[in-house]
């Protein structure tokens, strides 16, 4: 269908698109005096998500998602927010809305939960796009009770999100009292067991106690080292002793035994002088010999007792060097004892330790929330209160009347190209071609006007078949 034969249908057919309009004109003007006039008031509220949280001191994430804005326009829209408001404006004690309550439902289910449900029927939350406001709109027919449910419900909002944050708080704050009561015991009972350990070993400073001890086994163990050297060099003597006595340094150094030994060696000299001058038998030789054997035997007895103190010696060195090591292997094990005692105590001293941070923890975790479920701020709070509306939003008669011009437009020429469809008639030289795919030859012209070879043959179909031909006559004749 060309353009041309869309003009030609609308003007064959213009009381069809006039009885449209008409129509939906009268429909539009029903409309705006029937039904009844509606205002609408609107606050809005700003969601603060950059300010830290004056308790905890930081900005939550999850406040600059996307996701935050329409999780507070659900929020706004939900079953609580609209049920405070009821229980907020004493709406459940009308009695006519009782009575309308009891006609809806019989009495059953929830009559605050379907005052709410009546209540957002009414509602309009609208998020802006690039910003943290929400606006809140009411409509109903009396504008006083728009602008207070508006107002209603933006409080009632704030009061929710305040409730959403200070009931969980008011929870974990009683979780945190009971657990930090149960760590109190804990730290209580591990210093307890600390205390009953350092009395039961009288431990005061394990610490420095063992730095004293560790001291006098260190030197012990000098002492023993030392008394070592002294008690080898003495068994080294007393065996040069017990093999050869009057070879030892310590009895060839003795003055009695050097002594002694000097007066042998004269009586020896004086022997051997006398013995060559008066002979072997001379008495004086005899004196000298006796005194001599004399001499030897007290060297010989000088020399046992100064190879037997040097025996005695090494047995004194050797009980000295026996009762340092054992006061030594006693001090070490008195030295692991107090290690052992001082592992014993790190454990509980480490049990006290993680108790007490424990502790300190929960009850400084335990004080935020007890602040937080104290607290009576939000991040949310009443931009602009809506105000009593003077004009009515609904109906909007030009509105109206504009939507009902243009639908009724639209529906008569729909009509009309639906009627044409149904039955179709030849309205120009364009039909004629396109039906029979011959030729246009002429057309016969109207009364009036200049004749042309397409209007000449349009009025000779006219005049032979008593009014404009139609398809059907076009394809019978063909």
């Amino acid at each position: 269908m060309s353009l041309g034969q869309f003009f030609a249908i609308l003007r064959a057919r213009w009381i069809v698109v006039l009885l449209a309009l008409l129509l939906a004109l009268g429909i539009a003007a029903a409309l705006n005096l029937l039904l009844p006039k509606k205002y609408s008031a609107s606050a809005s509220v700003l969601l603060d998500v950059k300010t830290p949280d004056p308790i905890s001191g930081g900005i939550s994430p999850g406040m600059m998602s996307p996701a935050y804005m329409a999780t507070q326009v659900d929020v706004i829209q939900s079953d609580r927010v609209a049920q405070k408001v009821v229980k907020g404006l004493r709406l459940a004690e009308n009695p006519a809305t009782r009575g309308q309550w009891m006609e809806a439902t019989g009495g059953a289910g929830s009559y605050e939960r379907w005052l709410a449900d009546l209540l957002q029927g009414s509602l309009e939350v609208k998020p802006s796009r690039e910003s943290n406001v929400i606006g809140i709109g009411y409509k109903s027919v009396d504008p006083k009770f728009a602008a207070a449910l508006a107002n209603a419900f933006a409080q009632a909002y704030v009061d929710v999100t305040l409730e959403m944050r200070v009931e969980p708080a008011r929870q974990y704050t009683g979780f945190f009292d009971e657990r930090a009561k149960q760590l109190r015991e804990a730290v209580e009972q591990a210093q307890g067991r600390l205390s009953a350990f350092q009395k039961d070993k009288g431990i005061i400073a394990v610490d420095e106690r063992l730095d004293v001890e560790t001291a006098r086994l260190n030197e012990l163990s000098s002492q023993l080292v030392a008394l070592q050297a002294i008690t080898a060099d003495s068994r080294s003597r007393d065996a040069q002793v017990k093999a050869d006595a009057g070879r030892v340094q310590d009895v060839i150094n003795n003055p009695a035994v050097a002594g002694l030994r000097a007066d042998v060696s004269r009586q020896e000299a004086r022997l051997q002088e006398i013995s060559a001058r008066f002979g072997d038998a001379h008495p004086q030789v005899v004196e000298l010999r006796a005194n001599l054997a004399e001499l030897r035997t007290k060297l010989q007895q000088e020399t046992e007792r100064v190879g037997t103190s040097l025996g005695t010696s090494n047995t004194i060195n050797l009980s000295r060097e026996a009762q340092t090591r054992a006061a030594l292997e006693a001090q070490r094990a008195k030295v692991l004892e107090l290690k052992g005692l001082r592992d014993d105590m790190a454990v509980l001293t480490r049990d006290v330790e993680n108790a007490q941070r424990a502790y300190d923890a929960v009850q400084t975790r335990g004080s935020l929330t007890s602040l937080e479920s104290q607290t009576t701020q939000t991040n949310i709070v009443v931009l602009s209160a809506a105000t009593d509306p003077v004009e009515p939003s609904s109906p909007r008669p030009l509105m109206n009347f504009l939507a009902a011009t243009f639908l009724g437009v639209l529906l008569g020429v729909s009509a009309a190209v639906a009627i044409e469809m149904l039955d179709r008639r030849v309205r120009s030289g364009e039909d004629l071609t396109g039906a029979l795919q011959l030729p246009l030859l002429a057309m016969l012209p109207r009364a009036g006007a200049a004749p042309s070879r397409s209007r000449s043959l349009l009025a000779f179909w006219r005049r032979r078949r008593g009014g404009e031909p139609r398809w059907a006559d076009l394809a019978g004749g063909a």
